[in-house]
This record gives structure tokens, C-alpha cells and sequence, in this order.
């Protein structure tokens, strides 16, 4: 059975008293034994944290009395195991670095699609402008070697610092088109969508939550292969099971 929920969850919001945050955070995830994986930045909280059901409801229940913490983007999946070894709580200079360009808050943010959208849009073979769509994938060639979206624009990186260099090679491919950028769970596009809209690049979209939202709300219509995720799962398939779930040792 698998009884380990897993829980990917980030929000940029202002945090000015980050140490404070970091006790505070540790502190409910030592309550209920979590383990996994907090990064806390001036310019935000990105959490991957495991454990059983009712102790994850709990933390972010708790989480979201603190008003900036409310409104969480949140993905669940479940394992057997808890795939990571012990919890760390960590401050940041940012939860994503990218090309040294602050996270886009409010209005500054690229509109976003949601999974059901997009995945109409991709049986259309449009978006509802009549526009074609394209699909660019804004992670490291290792996580695409595990999975992406069919026929995705997919970029020679290892680091998400290199995609601005790599988007001079595709501009051809994303000219007079709708493109939806997308990654794991969303971080990423944060910034990498404002970011090729100011870059020149007229319609962009992020994919709202990222694969991991898509394969929650949709399933792997449209998308080939799994999702690499940064734990000992490894990927998750578009049922969002795990491609690895063994115990992991405990460490201090």
C-alpha cells in the first residue's frame, strides 16, 4: 500500500525574516517526522517534503496560518517509502537562480495555462486563437532523457543558467507560435517565461504546476515517457508512481 505522501510545493512571496522562517518550518516538520528537503529566499519557500497523510495535511495546514504561505502551489504523490534520508531546511539566496533576474510576482508573471487547457489545445492542434502551439521545455537534458511532452522543444543544457544561450538556437521554431514553457513543478517557468517574453518572444505561457499538475488533473495524454523528480523515486510515470520506491537509511 502505498502510504507515504510526497508533497512538491513552492510560493514566491517577499520574506524578509528568513531565519526566523527556517526555525519555524523546521520546527513543524520535526513535529510530524517529515523528511525531505526546504529552501527558504528572500524571494521564497520551495518544499519537498514526505511522510504519512494526516502529518503533510498538518504542515501545510500550519504553514498556511502565516498569510504568505496561503496560497502554496502544491503536487501530491504517494510511495511505499519515504525517499529521502533526513530533513533539511536550508536558506537561500534564491529558491531558483536564473540569469540573475528576480522572481515575476502579480502582473509581472507570464499568464499560465492550466493542464485541461493545454492538453485541449494539444488535441486541437491549437490554442483558442487558432494559433499553433508549441511546447518548450525549460530543463537539463538528464530529466528530459526520463520524459517530455510529445513533439516539446527541448534545449542542449545541464544547468537552467544555460537556457538563455540555447534559446538563440530555437527562436525559429517558437516564431508566430503560442509557447507554453513547462518543467517539473513550475519553479522554473517563474522566471524562464517572463523572461523569453522580454527576450523577444511575443506569446508565452507557463504550464501551470508543471508535469507534475499535467499527469495530477490530465494523465500522460500528449506527454512520452515519466518525470524526473530530485529524490531516490528518481521519476514518477504519468500515474505518478514512482520508477524507484525502496527504503532509504535514515541519517541523522
Amino acid at each position: 500500500m502505498d502510504a507515504v505522501l510526497n508533497i512538491a510545493a513552492y510560493r514566491f512571496v517577499d520574506i524578509a525574516d528568513v531565519d526566523a522562517v527556517i526555525v519555524h518550518v523546521r520546527a513543524l516538520a520535526e513535529a510530524r517526522e517529515l523528511r525531505g528537503t526546504v529552501l527558504v529566499a528572500p524571494e521564497g519557500i520551495n518544499i519537498f517534503l514526505a511522510g504519512d497523510e494526516a502529518s503533510i495535511e498538518g504542515f501545510l495546514a500550519a504553514m498556511e496560518e502565516d498569510g504568505r504561505f496561503a496560497h502554496l502551489e502544491v503536487k501530491r504523490s504517494w510511495s511505499r517509502h519515504v525517499p529521502f534520508a533526513k530533513l533539511k531546511v536550508k536558506r537561500k539566496q534564491e529558491i531558483i537562480a536564473f540569469a540573475g533576474r528576480p522572481a515575476a510576482v502579480g502582473a509581472q508573471r507570464a499568464p499560465a495555462v492550466e493542464a485541461r487547457d493545454l492538453a485541449r489545445w494539444l488535441r486541437a492542434g491549437h490554442d483558442d486563437d487558432g494559433r499553433r502551439v508549441v511546447l518548450l521545455d525549460t530543463r537539463n537534458r538528464e530529466e528530459v532523457g526520463y520524459g517530455t511532452f510529445h513533439d516539446a522543444v527541448t534545449l542542449p543544457i545541464d544547468n537552467f543558467n544555460d537556457l538563455p544561450a540555447a534559446i538563440d538556437n530555437v527562436r525559429g521554431q517558437l516564431a508566430d507560435a503560442t509557447v507554453v514553457s513547462f518543467c517539473t513543478g513550475g519553479v522554473r517557468c517563474e522566471k524562464a517565461a517572463p523572461w523569453l517574453h522580454d527576450a523577444g518572444i511575443d506569446r508565452v505561457f507557463q504550464l501551470e504546476g508543471g508535469i507534475l499538475r499535467y499527469f495530477e488533473d490530465v494523465g500522460g495524454e500528449g506527454y512520452d515517457g515519466g518525470c524526473f523528480v530530485f529524490d531516490e523515486r528518481v521519476a514518477l510515470d504519468p500515474a505518478l508512481k514512482p520508477l524507484r520506491d525502496v527504503a532509504v537509511e535514515i541519517t541523522p
